[in-house]
């Protein structure tokens, strides 16, 4: 496939008055103006989200919490990763939420969105520079025993840190749309409490990653993912790559962030056992700057089948050793570096 990787610098409109994007491809921050309104569709095929992972990447743990709208109905999830002992997590739903659960169409902006429910707990609060994230589910059972996680953190977003951000449709669709942006390599303050015990958290030993992602989805994609985000050799880096929905020859979302700046890669390709998920998996660039092999601890896996509603995931923590290249040509070699990769089919 070949990627134009055309990068949008220009503020403007996501949507035409037709619902189509006006200037499809990638950029180094938000450009696009996303209107809720100007999507020419049902709210049932409208899906919005806002997704944190905060990863320990000294102990070997990620916290995961998402607050999302699909349209005939809404998923709050809140995950605890242990890299050695597995996974916990508990999910809520809510019915017929079409838009209404206060997501809102900037990333940028002061706001905040928050869930209180009946097992779980979610806060996500932005105030210039700093994101502050409560996550809580006083009843889930940790995987080393422990009963009840709370999570209060900050997370920190100079203004000069680039972030991925993507706006491409569908070929058999133009619209139907995928805008998102991810905001790796997010430094974290803050204390963690499991069970009776609570952790401050030390500098430079917890990375953030928030996946912002709007849009109009066609009814069936299966998708593949990847992010990391920590330190190597003083340096804060880490990564995201993905394809498998929408038309990616105006840009592909795979990129290097290295010091709060973005690296624009080409193609990164998958290659996962197909007789065992959890057998290594490699990845490989077209252009030759991300190849990397990944070693599976966790499948964080979920399956849900309701007929016309289908998922089937694997959300798979694990560890990266290999190389990746600046633009500059400068190698960045990793081993065992925390991270996770994906893949997701849904229907809905």
């Amino acid at each position: 496939m070949m990627i134009r990787n055309h990068e949008v610098t220009a503020i403007q409109d996501l949507l035409d008055r037709k619902g189509h994007i006006l200037e499809q491809g990638w950029a180094r921050r938000p450009v696009w103006n996303y209107d809720r309104k100007a999507i020419k569709a049902s709210a049932f095929k409208i899906k919005e989200w806002d997704y944190y992972a905060i990863t320990n990447q000294v102990q070997g743990w990620t916290i995961c919490g998402t607050i999302s709208d699909l349209g005939y109905a809404s998923l709050l999830s809140v995950s605890y990763i242990d890299f050695k002992r597995g996974f916990a997590q508990k999910d809520e739903m809510k019915f017929l939420t079409m838009g209404r659960m206060g997501l809102k169409p900037s990333s940028t902006e002061d706001s905040s969105v928050q869930y209180i429910g009946k097992e779980i707990r979610l806060s996500f609060i932005r105030k210039g520079p700093v994101r502050r994230i409560m996550i809580a589910a006083p009843t889930l059972k940790l995987p080393d025993g422990r009963v009840g996680i709370d999570a209060n953190l900050e997370l920190s977003q100079p203004q000069d840190m680039e972030s991925m951000n993507i706006a491409t449709s569908w070929k058999e669709n133009r619209k139907a749309f995928y805008l998102n942006e991810k905001v790796n390599c997010m430094a974290v303050s803050g204390t963690v409490r499991r069970g009776d015990d609570t952790q401050e958290l030390a500098k430079d030993e917890a990375w953030g990653v928030l996946d912002w992602g709007r849009g109009r989805w066609t009814y069936q994609n299966t998708w593949y993912w990847g992010s990391g985000s920590g330190m190597v050799d003083g340096h804060s880096f880490g990564f995201n790559i993905g394809y498998g929905f929408t038309d990616r020859t105006p840009a592909s979302e795979n990129v290097i962030f290295h010091d709060g700046k973005v690296h624009k890669l080409d193609d990164v390709r998958f290659i996962i056992p197909e007789d065992d998920i959890m057998k290594e998996w490699r990845f490989e660039s077209s252009d030759g700057r991300f190849e990397m092999a990944f070693k599976p601890a966790v499948d964080r896996s979920s399956t849900m089948n309701l007929g016309v509603i289908k998922t089937v995931q694997h959300q798979v923590f694990g560890y990266f050793t290999g190389t990746a290249i600046l633009d500059d040509g400068s190698p960045i070699h990793v081993k065992d570096f925390p991270a996770f990769a994906e893949k997701v089919f849904n229907r809905y």
